[in-house]
């Protein structure tokens, strides 16, 4: 029963110990049947009964003979789990198939099933088995749901054992577990031009010389079916051969998705807490501008970036979804930093500024902020010089604790550095503040202070 495989595969259970570990499995029942027998046959030898002295023999034998038979019989059980999906939104459902497979040659007796879940997925699941034919298999399944983010662990499965007497109770553990992602929830955002793009919003690429295959570094010889417009005279001269242009391909604009996690920028907890809402809303802009044709990446305040190390942004393709699939892992699980500025986020984006803010380029950062002081107000400002097109999404703590809201002075200082910078009343729907975004005047400085 493999951890994370949503196709399942053939579990091992984990011996607690030899038989004296299936003696210890006797119930009250078949504790009483020894003590009878053991009684019985001390009577019969003092009273000199032999029909007394059989009763008791039978009454020790039957659960020995029970611990015997259970004790070879756990041997030849096996159990696998199924998880559909492995990764859920909060609040989403996700089930879980367990079938069961009696491969000795003997039926077994009453059996038990008890999965371990966590407490907030739910009760734990437990189910009741009459009897499993030699070969026989059974199958049962169970749900579970979380309105939490984070990675839960399902299993070890339980199995008890006992034998059609009920003298006998065995419990085993299989070795293995499930993990299930419950990733934060998203929502569809609307395709809108971000302030101070190049080009139309996800249409803002450009075609650019690739780089990648031998083919690609310098003009080919010519082969068959090549468009003979594409033929390089001035190589063909230099070679003697029909040589071809390189092909073009189109450079992915690059998004940062940047996530203050600081501790003391955030208040409250829970579900609906203005933490949370950068969260969700962090992942469901990944997820968007991923689909818009950017190579992205997440970073925090902390300075680590996902994907890769180094500051490194998703690819296309096949790289490009296992990229998302790792960032919104990464958000699943993510939690406060103790941390107290921007600074290693700052240092981040200024590595890849050269890079973002050359000439035509066409970086985006998008930003979560929670609360910002005068000094962190100034270095998320200067972070704005590394980009093409800055958003900021502020999420204020008065403002989501009810008190008057004291993040405005934060705002005019942003938009005056060329962010787009807004508000995020507590509740707010995202795809709405991300349509604002979209439609907000430029700042007076949008287009200049690059460095």
């Amino acid at each position: 029963m493999p951890a994370g495989a949503p196709h399942g595969a053939g579990g091992q259970v984990r011996e607690p110990g030899g038989l004296r570990a299936s003696l210890a499995g006797l119930t009250t029942r078949g504790r009483s049947f020894l003590a009878a027998g053991a009684a019985a046959a001390v009577c019969a030898y003092v009273l000199g009964q032999g029909q007394l002295l059989r009763v008791g023999l039978l009454l020790v034998v039957l659960p020995l003979l029970c611990v015997l038979a259970l004790h070879r019989t756990r041997h030849r059980v096996t159990a696998t789990r199924r998880l559909t999906p492995p990764r859920v939104p909060a609040g989403g459902e996700a089930r879980v198939q367990l079938r069961l497979e009696n491969v000795s040659r003997v039926p077994t007796g009453l059996l038990m099933l008890q999965d371990r879940v966590p407490y907030v997925l739910g009760p734990r699941p437990r189910f009741v088995l009459d009897r499993v034919e030699s070969g026989g298999r059974r199958e049962v399944s169970y749900r579970v749901r979380s309105d939490l983010r984070g990675r839960y662990p399902l299993g070890p499965l339980q199995l008890r054992l006992t034998d059609p007497f009920g003298l006998v109770e065995l419990t085993r553990s299989f070795t293995a577990y499930d993990t299930l992602t419950v990733v934060p929830r998203t929502q569809p955002l609307p395709a809108v031009r971000m302030t101070g793009e190049a080009g139309g919003y996800g249409d803002g690429s450009r075609r650019s010389l690739a780089l990648a295959g031998d083919d690609d570094v310098i003009p080919r010889t010519y082969r068959r079916g090549d468009d003979l417009r594409r033929v390089h005279w001035r190589s063909t001269a230099r070679y003697g051969e029909l040589m071809v242009r390189r092909e073009e391909q189109p450079q992915r604009t690059k998004a940062t998705v940047l996530l203050d996690t600081r501790d003391l920028a955030y208040a409250g907890a829970g579900p609906d807490s203005a933490f949370e809402w950068a969260v969700s809303a962090a992942a469901s802009t990944l997820l968007h501008v991923l689909e818009q044709g950017f190579s992205v990446r997440l970073l925090t305040d902390t300075g680590d970036s996902v994907p890769g190390e180094g500051g490194g942004f998703s690819s296309g393709g096949a790289e490009s979804a296992a990229a998302a699939g790792l960032m919104m892992d990464t958000l699943a699980v993510v939690g406060h930093s103790d941390g107290s500025g921007l600074g290693r986020a700052y240092e981040a984006v200024r590595v890849n500024g050269a890079a973002l803010a050359s000439p035509g380029g066409d970086g985006l950062l998008i930003a979560f902020f929670g609360d910002l002081d005068e000094e962190q107000t100034e270095m998320a400002a200067r972070m704005r010089q590394r980009s093409a097109a800055a958003v900021a999404f502020v999420l204020d703590s008065a403002t989501w604790t009810g008190a008057p809201s004291r993040a405005e002075e934060r705002l005019r200082r942003l938009r005056d550095a060329g962010w787009t910078a807004l508000a995020v009343p507590p509740g707010a729907a995202f795809a709405e503040l991300w349509r604002q975004a979209g439609n907000a005047p430029l700042g007076p400085e949008t287009s200049g202070g690059r460095g």
